[in-house]
């Protein structure tokens, strides 16, 4: 009788329900983003970095597109080569300074050391931009002297080292203004407006009939990075004259360094381990098979925005509720920022490997044939989610050697395995050691977490509270 009063209901009564399991499943998404608790400023602000994240992640292959359209393969070609150098010794070349700021900046607040506060935000800026200054200044002597000097190169790598302070010392603004939770402010000018405000350049030049090359894209890409870190200084610079009043500065330049050093080691490492996969792989195998593989691993890579969306948001949190003492709320803080990791990295997996032949079709028709890699590359990726962001539990705790040395010999066996593999089997034995090096990886990051500090950092197998 209930089954038959239930199928002949009166539609108003079918009317009324659907509003009210829409009206409560709202409800429990304001209850789960909107409340006032830690937690729920926390998840708000993990999801405005993936927000900003996967909207760069669009900008950027839009602007891929666009450019190797008015550019042509050759041109876009020298540009991806000297965009590429950018972005491997710019992502080291604030020596760590942009992430130690996530330390540094919450434990001098907290212990009201407002001078060295003072001192860490200029100093850690004029740092990094004498020494990217410098690097850059190397960096062009090297290519002059090298064969690039003739090459048509030259100028593109130029123009590229000519923006590395500009890229240091954004790097070291984002993690002070992630430190104040202004995550806004942090991202959006590095993965957002410079995307924009580039294919208005470009869009610029094209139209008005100029020549387009790889040098024109580069110098484009330079008044970018300087224009953008500019402005991304004066906003900065405002927010914090309400923050933290006028006063003396004092340094301590050596314990920022002891600090920051390691945690640029371990940037520089996850950059090589980055790109080791595909570089090998060029070596042994022809264009298409490359392409294909890389289409598929970077399709996946989206995943990985969920933990740098979770990982930029709660470093801080790290160091401030250790400074305070607080280890109940530290423990239970870390273990809610593995499941925030983990249950929509699981989630998203899911759903693209379900819609991974059209995906890859989007490269086009052949790049379908890399669908299988996508399983392989998924393991690695699911157990790196399963630690959540372990390796900053780390480096603001104090382990930053022992994470910088796990991260050593990921990069190390990650490079045998490829030497290993893709000889004889090409992008499977690609993939094959990109996810074992990531099982690896988490296995060394959760085993000196849980000896070292005593944290379970595990989405599985936590022990019951007593």
């Amino acid at each position: 009788m209930v089954s038959i009063g239930s199928e002949h209901a009166p539609r108003s009564v079918w009317r009324v329900t659907l509003a009210a399991d829409i009206k409560g499943g709202i409800a429990r998404v304001v209850a789960l983003f909107g409340g006032a608790s830690e937690l729920s400023r926390v998840r708000r602000l993990a999801g405005t970095a993936y927000v900003l994240r996967m909207a760069s992640a669009l900008l950027a292959f839009l602007s891929q597109i666009v450019l190797a359209r008015w550019l042509g393969s050759f041109e876009f070609g020298i540009y991806v080569y000297a965009w590429t150098w950018l972005l491997l010794i710019g992502g080291v070349s604030d020596l760590g300074l942009g992430t130690a700021a996530q330390r540094f900046v919450p434990e001098y607040g907290e212990l009201k050391q407002l001078a060295l506060l003072r001192g860490f935000i200029t100093g850690s800026r004029w740092l990094a931009l004498i020494v990217a200054t410098t690097i850059a200044g190397v960096a062009i002597i090297v290519i002059t002297l090298s064969p690039l000097g003739n090459s048509t190169s030259f100028l593109p790598l130029c123009l590229a080292c000519a923006a590395l302070p500009a890229f240091a010392m954004a790097t070291v603004q984002s993690g002070v203004a992630r430190s104040y939770n202004w995550i806004n402010l942090g991202l959006a000018p590095t993965y957002v407006l410079r995307q924009i405000v580039l294919l208005a350049l470009l869009g610029a030049v094209y139209l008005a009939g100029l020549p387009m090359n790889a040098a024109i894209a580069m110098a484009a890409t330079l008044m970018t990075l300087w224009s953008c870190t500019l402005g991304q200084l004066l906003v900065l610079n405002r927010r914090l004259e309400s923050r933290i009043e006028r006063g003396p500065k004092a340094y301590a330049l050596r314990e920022w360094l002891s600090t920051a050093m390691p945690i640029s080691l371990v940037e520089g490492f996850y950059v090589l381990l980055t790109y080791c996969d595909v570089i090998v792989l060029t070596q042994f195998r022809p264009p298409d098979e490359v392409a294909i593989y890389y289409a598929a691993a970077k399709t996946l890579a989206l995943v990985a925005f969920i933990y740098f969306a979770v990982a930029q948001t709660v470093a801080h949190k790290f160091t401030e509720l250790h400074v305070g003492g607080d280890r109940k709320r530290l423990e239970e803080f870390v273990a809610h920022a593995i499941r925030m990791t983990f249950w929509p990295s699981l989630a998203m997996i899911v759903v693209f490997l379900a819609l991974g032949q059209p995906l890859l079709r989007m490269f086009g028709k052949e790049f379908a044939g890399g669908y299988h890699l996508m399983f392989i590359i998924a393991i690695g990726l699911l157990a790196r989610a399963a630690v959540g962001p372990v390796e900053r539990l780390l480096n603001m705790l104090g382990e930053r050697r022992r994470c910088a040395q796990v991260y050593a010999g990921a990069f190390l066996l990650n490079l045998v395995l490829c030497l290993l593999l893709i000889p004889h089997f090409g992008a499977i034995g690609a993939a094959i050691a990109s996810a074992v090096t990531l099982i690896v990886e988490s296995a060394c990051l959760f085993l000196v977490a849980k000896l070292r500090l005593g944290f379970h950092c595990l989405v599985f197998g936590r022990p019951k509270k007593s």
